[in-house]
This record gives structure tokens, C-alpha cells and sequence, in this order.
């Protein structure tokens, strides 16, 4: 089954695209494209907001405590603005956390700085929901500092994956982009050189992360040629 919006090739029984977001259930044009990312970012700020309605022991002045309002699963049969919501009950904190990457990163590519503010909160906000990151998980977290301009957040995860692996590329790439933000020439150039020094033979490991964003390596591969000549 691929999607038709797309092209995706989906699993059987999948009921939204997770590249771009479409439902299967029926095509959809315009708007209605982006409407599951919406949906999927209200249910996150929803959730962080009773959590933080909770922690923060809230209550009415008397001292009882007010309970928090129950977060909707936006089942199948909801309806938002006359348009059936996705059911979105079925995702997984990761998908959850993964669909909302790859929507600010689109949206950080097609120059929409306003869609980015909106939605990089709800992104960076599900990924502190997973009980752990691997460390592809902590290079999402990095990029999404970067598209928010926080490239101290960006570091701060660098040296996380570079505590785990040393040699791991991605932590390269992140301090070479963040350097680079804080126009640190000496800094990046280092990044760079780091990268090219150990890119081969960490590629050579196959680390499926690797696999996964191939593209990404290589892209960055040309550009640290570049830098360091």
C-alpha cells in the first residue's frame, strides 16, 4: 500500500503516512494534508499541560486540590471543524516524537520560521516523554535545537553522544553547526576535520543510524571537503 499523497510505501493496517502525515482512509488535498501533525502537536501540548497542572499541585483557595481536565485520544470518530480526526490512540511515543521531527524539519527547510516556533515545542516536548533516548534520539534533539537557535542545547547533546562514542559522526555534525551559528570558524573547522578524520572507518561499522540517514552524512561529507580546504 503506498500513500497517495506521497508515494510512501505504508504497512498494512496503517491508518496516516508517517513521512507526510496524510490519512489513508480517503485522499486529501490542501490543508487537510497537515491536519494529523496538528492534531498530534495538540495532544502533546495537551498531555504536557495536565502534567504540568499535576506536578504543580494546583488547587482552588480553599487548598483542595483541582483535578485536571482528562486528555481527549482524539479517536476515529472526533470530528475537528467538520473534518474526522485520525486516530492518533495508536501511536507510539516514538512515532509520536518522530513525526513531529521531520514536520519542523520540513518546515525549517521551506524557511517557515513562524511554523517552526509553533510546532517546536510540541516536537522537542514528545521527545522528553520517551523514557530514553538512543543516540539517534539525542541527535534529533540537537537538530531541533539548532532550528530553535539554541546551540548550546545543541552542544549539550553533542558531548552526550560523544560520552557514549567518541568517534560518532553525529556529534560532529552537531558542533560543526552549532560552531558555525555562533560564528566560532576555529571551532567548526575542528568539527569538520574531526569528521572527515574518523568518517570512514565509523561508516565502516554499519551503525543502522548510519544507514538511516546516509543522505544526511553525505551532504555533510561535501560540505566539510569544503570547509577545511
Amino acid at each position: 500500500m503506498n500513500c497517495h499523497a506521497c508515494g510512501t510505501t505504508l504497512s498494512e493496517g496503517a491508518r496516516y503516512c508517517h513521512k507526510c502525515g496524510a490519512s489513508t482512509s480517503a485522499p486529501a488535498t490542501g490543508w487537510r494534508l497537515g491536519l494529523p501533525w496538528g492534531i498530534a502537536g495538540a495532544a502533546v501540548a495537551a498531555l504536557i499541560t495536565v502534567l504540568v497542572m499535576r506536578g504543580s499541585g494546583g488547587g482552588s483557595a480553599s487548598g483542595s486540590a483541582v483535578a485536571a481536565p482528562p486528555v481527549a485520544p482524539f479517536a476515529g470518530g472526533a470530528s475537528t471543524g467538520g473534518v474526522a480526526a485520525p486516530d492518533i490512540s495508536q501511536m507510539s511515543p516514538e512515532e509520536r516524537a518522530q513525526r513531529l521531527f521531520d514536520r519542523v524539519m520540513r518546515l525549517q527547510e521551506s524557511g517557515k520560521a513562524d511554523s517552526v516556533r509553533f510546532f517546536l515545542p510540541m516536537a522537542l516536548g514528545a521527545y522528553q516523554q520517551l523514557p530514553a533516548l538512543e543516540l539517534d534520539g539525542h541527535f534529533d534533539v540537537g537538530l531541533l535545537d539548532l532550528a530553535g537557535g539554541d546551540q548550546a542545547g545543541a552542544l549539550a547533546e553533542a558531548d552526550t553522544i560523544r560520552r557514549e562514542i567518541p568517534t560518532h559522526l553525529f556529534a560532529d555534525i552537531l558542533r560543526a553547526r552549532a560552531f558555525e551559528t555562533q560564528n566560532n570558524t576555529t571551532g567548526a573547522r575542528a568539527a569538520y576535520q574531526n569528521f572527515l578524520k574518523n568518517e570512514s572507518s565509523e561508516r565502516a561499522r554499519r551503525r543502522p543510524e548510519y544507514t538511516d540517514r546516509a543522505r544526511l552524512l553525505d551532504a555533510f561529507h561535501g560540505d566539510a571537503v569544503n570547509r577545511v580546504k
